[in-house]
């Protein structure tokens, strides 16, 4: 997709959403209701209000199209300097930058201020599936390839399409390239595609799959954890299973490049508030989240390597040249 397109579609959607008038701040979630950006824009915004990190409410803007990409173009495009600004982002955001996924846009048009969170990955499989462990799936993936496929809240070739990827490699299948993924916009949708029955599993994070796993909707087949996450005792995870991938999803926020390191610092302070508060700890034990923080520059840092490991490893899987 062109940056014309982008900046158009963009335009779009922002002027079919009110403006912030009324609000401290915006935070764009780069999905559809429902998923792990979402549940960062409104879960940090709405503690951030609740411990008095900001005085009003933060307004949620669902911004989704281009697996993320869409947002990021608004938001260097459009609002570069925009001091009331924030975006959510994840491990998600950071592959697709690694992979020029975003119509040539790179990691350092915007400021990544800072991760209070690690989303564990998980696999899981409609209820009513046959499927009854990974290695179950394993099998009948490597006994029919290419017949079996796999839905993910990413884009082809994003963070939750290289988890399955990871785990085929590492239980000796040569051509993951072949192996079938629908990438779509959300972990809402990817669910609803695996329930649907149109995919035989679905790659995600811990945090999208936590209602459907209380309604029955769907069974998890691991965790991508060195060990069991708390509060889900029952998952066990890849490694256990004979199956060496640990993968997490970061959650986190970037802001504009523009905005001044005051504002910059303004927004890692809040954050750090966030993740010091119960609420907080509260928040990742009811969806599964483990404990992860790195804000302001130490961040930033993190994510500058990550960018760097991600477009290695894409390339040593095929995924990009």
């Amino acid at each position: 997709m062109t940056n014309r397109m982008f900046k158009a579609l963009a335009a779009s959607v922002f002027l079919g959403v009110s403006a912030t008038a009324g609000h401290a701040a915006e935070c764009i979630a780069p999905a559809n209701p429902g998923g792990g950006w979402d549940f960062t824009c409104r879960q940090i915004g709405k503690i951030m209000h609740d411990i008095g990190a900001v005085d009003k409410p933060i307004q949620v803007t669902n911004m989704a199209g281009a697996g993320g990409g869409l947002a990021y173009n608004h938001v260097v495009s459009e609002r570069n300097d925009d001091d009331d600004l924030i975006v959510a982002a994840s491990s998600a955001t950071t592959t697709r930058l690694a992979q020029n996924a975003y119509a040539g846009m790179t990691a350092d048009q915007v400021r990544f201020v800072g991760a209070i969170g690690a989303d564990p990955g998980v696999i899981v499989v409609a209820n009513d599936s046959p499927y009854q462990s990974l290695n179950d799936l394993v099998d009948a993936i490597k006994a029919n390839p290419g017949e079996l496929a796999f839905a993910g809240g990413s884009a082809v070739g994003g963070f939750d399409h290289l988890k399955p990827l990871m785990i085929l490699q590492r239980s000796g299948v040569d051509d993951v390239q072949a192996i079938k993924y629908i990438g779509v916009d959300g972990g809402a949708d990817a669910i609803t595609q695996t329930v649907g029955g149109f995919t035989a599993a679905m790659s995600g994070d811990m945090s999208e799959i936590v209602g459907f796993l209380k309604s029955g909707d769907v069974r998890a087949l691991a965790v991508l954890t060195e060990e069991r996450v708390p509060g889900f005792d029952d998952i066990p995870t890849a490694k256990e299973q004979g199956i060496d991938v640990v993968a997490v999803n970061w959650r986190g926020m970037y802001v504009p490049k523009g905005v001044s390191d005051e504002t910059f610092n303004m927004w890692a302070e809040r954050l750090q508030q966030v993740a010091d508060s119960p609420e907080w700890s509260e928040a990742m034990a009811a969806n599964g989240l483990a404990p992860f923080t790195l804000v302001g520059a130490d961040f930033q840092n993190y994510v500058n390597d990550v960018v760097a490991e991600i477009n290695t490893l894409s390339k040593e899987i095929g995924v990009i040249q």
